[in-house]
């Protein structure tokens, strides 16, 4: 028996792996894919039936790491990037509430803070190519839980409906003894 994989609902031929023993590529046009298959035969059988996937990639770059880096927010701290763009997604790292011109703090306030912060992610998600209506997560770091009431209120007015899925911490240090800290995970189009 053969094992073929249709795949109508990408519009592409069946692909017939049914001489395949090991990781594979398959090129469609534009489209790569790979198909992935586990076992030492592909006959089925009752006690362990084969196993395969596949993967589909729309565009060749798909699997490499991009770093991002704009002045127009602040340097990072340590050796690490301001953002990474992959797979059509960006990770942006910890943000904190530092001038980029200075690299000091805006104020002492978590109000300035959070503002700022969420000024410097707006500078990292447009180098991106991103903006706020992309953020699909968010990670915020707290000195201080009490001041989540204060952060929602500023928080609220960059993000427009619908919110990205959050968390929130309370953590025991941020560096510089910053009062906030926001990451997040945006897409890219």
């Amino acid at each position: 028996m053969a094992w073929c994989i249709a795949a109508k609902s990408l519009h592409m031929p069946a692909i017939d792996v049914s001489a395949l023993r090991f990781r594979a590529p398959l090129a469609f046009g534009a489209e790569v894919c790979c198909v992935s298959l586990v076992g030492d035969n592909l006959r089925r059988s009752s006690r362990s039936p084969a196993f395969f996937s596949l993967g589909i990639s729309t565009e060749a770059s798909s699997g490499i790491k991009e770093a991002v880096q704009t002045d127009k927010a602040p340097a990072t701290l340590g050796p690490y990037c301001q953002a990474i763009k992959a797979n059509n997604m960006l990770f942006m790292s910890g943000v904190l509430g530092l001038v980029p011109e200075t690299g000091k703090f805006v104020s002492d306030s978590v109000e300035d803070q959070t503002e700022q912060v969420l000024k410097n992610m707006r500078e990292i998600l447009e180098a991106s190519g991103a903006s706020y209506t992309s953020v699909v997560k968010t990670t915020i770091m707290l000195a201080d839980m009490k001041d989540i009431k204060k952060v929602n209120e500023i928080y609220r007015k960059y993000f427009p409906a619908p919110a990205p899925a959050r968390s929130t911490y309370q953590v025991a240090s941020l560096p510089l003894d910053a009062r906030i800290e926001i990451e997040c995970i945006a897409t890219l189009q």
